[in-house]
């Protein structure tokens, strides 16, 4: 998945809960395995070297998380798109990069991208990129749904509370042993090493995205990692940071993402109209917004 998974898991023998962790990860491993790009082997992989040639037929799972990031993608506008992949090789954010492409190698790349050209077969379980050289990828969800995968296999063992994170993309179920809910801390945005608030979770998941870790100076701009399927750039500047509160990771990892290139306005407005959401955004300026459903209580 590109990150570590760490898992915590409450349980009343100890050797049971080792052995509930490594059930764990082997549901994450299976996960990678389904939607890889990386792997030749994958379903994923098939889809895409089928691209503008065939349909191709897939697992009932891979099908439905296809569906369901299309779902995403329309109400996002298209700010979420799991065929931005053909994006991929114009951008390089491992330090090499020192110039941009040019604006005919994003326009030839940016043809290949869009939603809607991801065409689903229900009654055949096919799927079907239309364009030739298309690519899917499941980089901006595939940890929120490995996260949500791993609880539900846990659960179905009768695990009967744990937290699951992968580098922000976070999900938890039940309560500490000592019957305490799970806390999230919320950096102060004027003093990341300080927490402003406590929030609990239960039953609940989070995931966070945001522009500090991985970019590029370029003629002196800075651009994150986090590209617009509609533009084919990276997001220069707004949002510092996005955090979404759902109940599913998968939901979480997909909207953090998305939000951050739709902008504040937009994002507060889309998770304003959403049941059971929420989200916490700050801005280039360090100013914090959130949803109309989220409560805060700042830490003296």
């Amino acid at each position: 998945m590109g990150s570590p998974f760490e898992i915590t898991v409450v349980s009343v023998n100890e050797d049971l809960g080792y052995i509930n962790i490594q059930e764990a990860i082997g549901e994450i491993n299976r996960i990678e395995k389904l939607i890889s790009s990386w792997d030749s082997e994958s379903e994923t992989s098939m889809i895409n070297r089928n691209a503008g040639i065939k349909p191709v037929k897939v697992s009932t799972e891979l099908f439905k998380l296809i569906e369901r990031c299309k779902q995403i993608s329309d109400i996002t506008n298209g700010a979420f798109d799991i065929s931005y992949a053909s994006l991929d090789h114009l951008w390089d954010f491992n330090g090499a990069m020192t110039s941009m492409p040019t604006k005919s190698q994003v326009r030839n790349a940016l043809a290949k991208v869009d939603y809607r050209n991801i065409q689903l077969n229900e009654s055949e379980s096919t799927v079907f990129l239309s364009k030739p050289g298309m690519k899917i990828s499941f980089g901006a969800i595939g940890k929120g749904y490995a996260v949500d995968k791993a609880k539900d296999l846990l659960i179905s063992k009768k695990v009967v509370a744990g937290v699951i994170n992968s580098n922000g993309d976070l999900t938890t179920w039940g309560t500490k042993a000592s019957g305490e809910k799970w806390l999230l801390g919320i950096a102060n945005p004027n003093n990341r090493s300080r927490v402003f608030s406590w929030l609990p979770l239960v039953e609940s998941s989070v995931a966070t995205s945001g522009n500090k870790e991985r970019f590029i100076m370029i003629n002196d701009e800075k651009f994150t990692d986090v590209i617009d399927p509609r533009t084919g750039y990276p997001v220069k500047k707004g949002i510092q940071s996005v955090s979404v509160f759902s109940k599913n990771a998968e939901l979480c990892d997909a909207l953090a993402t998305a939000i951050m290139i739709m902008g504040r306005n937009a994002g507060l407005a889309l998770v304003n109209q959403l049941g059971g959401t929420e989200v916490i955004i700050v801005d280039s300026d360090n100013t914090l917004y959130k949803s109309s459903g989220m409560i805060l209580d700042r830490v003296p």
